[in-house]
């Protein structure tokens, strides 16, 4: 979990303190990745909701530094799948009810 945040501060700027990461852990018999990788037990997917507006700089540099921090772990590069999902600030609801775009984050979006 620490590997993708470090990644996120780094590349998207985000706070050290906002930190909403969930690991899910599938039983082999439970997550079929591609037949062909080498280690199945190692394939990892990477799924990450975000305020949109981040460069594709920014998202290229996250893809590296995920797969680099993973490589760190032992993680092969080919098995690592990262999903970006972004969606508008007034998608989401934080800090007790307000729209995204109400809220004053601490940190820039469009980096």
């Amino acid at each position: 979990m620490e590997a993708v945040h470090a990644a996120l501060r780094e590349a998207f700027k985000i706070l050290p303190h906002d930190r909403n990461v969930r690991l899910i852990a599938h039983q082999p018999h439970r997550f079929a990745c591609p037949p062909e990788r080498s280690h199945p037990d190692l394939y990892t997917h990477v799924s990450i909701d975000a305020f949109a507006g981040r460069s594709l700089d920014a998202k290229r540099a996250l893809y590296r530094g995920i797969v680099e921090n993973l490589g760190a772990l032992g993680i092969p590069k080919d098995h690592v799948k990262i999903l970006l999902r972004e969606l508008p600030r007034e998608n989401w609801g934080i800090r007790g009810g307000q729209a995204g775009c109400d809220v004053e984050l601490g940190f820039k979006v469009d980096v």
